[in-house]
């Protein structure tokens, strides 16, 4: 059935087992399989478990709550909601937070259900999305953190890409260590965990440039396409080509390439910027923008283009082939792609060993 998301778990696993060994011959020892992409299909996350990642992570606690019987410590990536704190307690071993208010709930939390909950405290190094400003004064709020008695601080992180764009460096990093050597100076407090990042931190660590303190990365993009994310450039020896999607052909015809009458909105709001080709070979494919937004997309073959569409169609421009209705198309797709893909419903999920 179509459309589908074909999927190579040879290629994966190959991708996760091959990364594991060099994370791990580059000093990385804790390494968080970052799983959201994959919106909490165990079929898949089952067998990369078992590739040689340390931690499972995930923004959603819903995903976390699948992974229950998946022997690794269950990492909440993004800083917890008050109004959830009990089933991060309940769910999740670590979390990573930012605010001190969120802490004290967790705290609480985790003394009623009888636990000790760790945590990994973010700094922000300027990409400006969640952490504790680096020059901010933060010690105050370490004082107040270590003195809880359901909070456990195991280690501090830094996100940088995800945002602003910021590439990191050895420089942006060495932050990230001065706050790492200053908070244990000071509260005589070893931090198990210094957090470098995501996929965008391994060129820095494959040109040996990664400081030597930085010993856990949080991995998704780089293990599901193959590729780091500070440039975007496929990592040698994996596959970038582990997902590919397949959608039908449900009509071809010869039509003006510009619509005809005044132009107003389109289904999603937006004012159309078309532009008159002439006559075109134009056929529709049965996937839209609720399974998938078409920016994401790249035909595998060359001869084809994207125009547009709509919630449930997919318009492309078929005047330099022989395709037919009901023939096959396929594309491969960038990391918010496959977001997207594995999270609707509509989008048939099959799996190649």
């Amino acid at each position: 059935m179509y459309p589908s998301l074909m999927i190579n778990l040879k290629k994966l696993i190959d991708n996760a087992q091959h990364l594991n060994k060099v994370l791990s011959l580059n000093n990385i020892s804790s390494r968080f399989l970052v799983t959201k992409v994959l919106a909490g299909n165990l079929k898949i996350i089952e067998q990369l478990s078992k590739c040689g990642f340390t931690h499972l992570a995930d923004s959603r606690i819903e995903n976390l709550m699948k992974f229950q019987n998946i022997d690794l410590p269950k990492v909440l990536l993004r800083p917890p909601m008050i109004s959830d704190v009990k089933r991060v307690i309940k769910y999740a071993d670590i979390s990573l937070n930012s605010e001190l208010v969120t802490i004290f709930e967790l705290n609480n939390e985790a003394l009623k259900q009888n636990k000790i909950h760790d945590i990994i405290l973010m700094f922000d190094l300027g990409d400006l999305r969640e952490g504790i400003f680096y020059q901010d004064n933060y010690l105050e709020s370490l004082e107040i953190i270590l003195k809880l008695v359901g909070i456990r601080l195991i280690g501090i992180g830094t996100n940088l890409t995800c945002y602003g764009g910021v590439i990191p460096s050895n420089s942006i990093l060495m932050k990230l260590v001065d706050i790492k050597e200053k908070i244990e100076s000071t509260f005589n407090h070893k931090l198990e965990i210094i957090s470098g990042g995501n996929s965008s931190s391994i060129p820095l660590l494959l040109s040996n440039q990664i400081p030597k303190e930085i010993n856990n990365l949080r991995i998704g993009e780089a293990v599901m396409l193959g590729r780091e994310t500070a440039y975007g450039k496929i990592i040698d020896n994996m596959y970038d080509d582990v997902f590919t999607l397949c959608a039908e052909i449900i009509e071809i015809k010869e039509k003006p390439s510009y619509p005809i009458g005044e132009i107003g909105m389109n289904s999603f709001g937006e004012i159309p910027t078309i532009i008159d080709r002439g006559p075109m070979r134009r056929g529709i494919l049965a996937i839209g923008k609720q399974d998938v937004q078409f920016c994401n997309l790249n035909p595998i073959d060359d001869n084809l283009e994207i125009l547009g569409g709509s919630s449930d169609h997919l318009i492309i421009d078929f005047s330099k082939t022989n395709y037919q209705i009901g023939d096959i198309i396929n594309f491969k797709i960038n990391y918010p792609g496959l977001l997207q893909l594995m999270t609707s419903n509509y989008v048939n999920k099959i799996y190649k060993q």
